[in-house]
């Protein structure tokens, strides 16, 4: 259970009679980082004893440990222990200060406690209509507002390069600019020295 898409809400629980009621399935544990996610959670919240039953029990019919949710066994953390014991009825337990599990009795689960998980409802929440038609609103009047910006500064530079003067303009003007001027007076001075 990676802690961004966490389905279910951890629950120790005593005894599978307990599980039951409270509408939770036992845990199963996929990955590394689910097992670290469970072990520091138990870390912070449970005070209870040291191991902990987990969801997977030993199938003496196919001789293999299999998880109480018919999940796929993917992942485990087992402890160095022998292998001569005897496996009916085991179970696998957590151990709450290490995160590696080892094999126990079933019928001790009721009183060293039960790790389950239960969904969690979620309610997803979504924006009323008049939410929705007031941020369009405000994009529209965004967008329109900064187009009319645009035109007005892009006629305002047009002006300002063009020479013309702006309506708001008080001092008077020459139609002529410095240059023309410029030009005409030197023209004038070339026809008074030909004649």
């Amino acid at each position: 259970m990676p802690r961004a898409a966490l389905p279910a809400l951890l629950l120790p629980l005593l005894g599978l009679a307990a599980a039951a009621v409270a509408g939770a399935d036992m845990v199963s544990i996929h990955n590394e980082e689910e097992n670290a996610f469970i072990l520091e959670t138990l870390k912070k919240q449970w005070k209870g004893p040291d191991d902990i039953l987990l969801g997977m029990f030993f199938d003496t019919d196919d001789a293999s440990f299999k998880w109480f949710d018919k999940s796929n066994m993917t992942f485990d953390k087992w402890t160095d222990q022998e292998d001569g014991e005897d496996l009916v009825d085991t179970c696998a337990f957590l151990h709450t200060k290490t995160g590696e599990w080892k094999k126990g009795n079933c019928e001790i689960s009721s009183v060293e406690g039960t790790l389950c998980k239960a969904a969690i409802p979620y309610e997803k929440k979504y924006l009323s209509d008049n939410h929705i038609l007031i941020s369009a609103l405000v994009i529209a009047s965004t967008v329109i507002l900064t187009v009319l910006g645009a035109i007005v500064w892009f006629l305002y530079k047009r002006n300002l390069d063009s020479g013309f003067t702006t309506v708001f303009s008080t001092a008077p003007q020459s139609p002529y600019n410095d240059d023309c001027v410029l030009v005409v007076a030197e023209e004038n001075e070339y026809a008074v020295q030909f004649d």
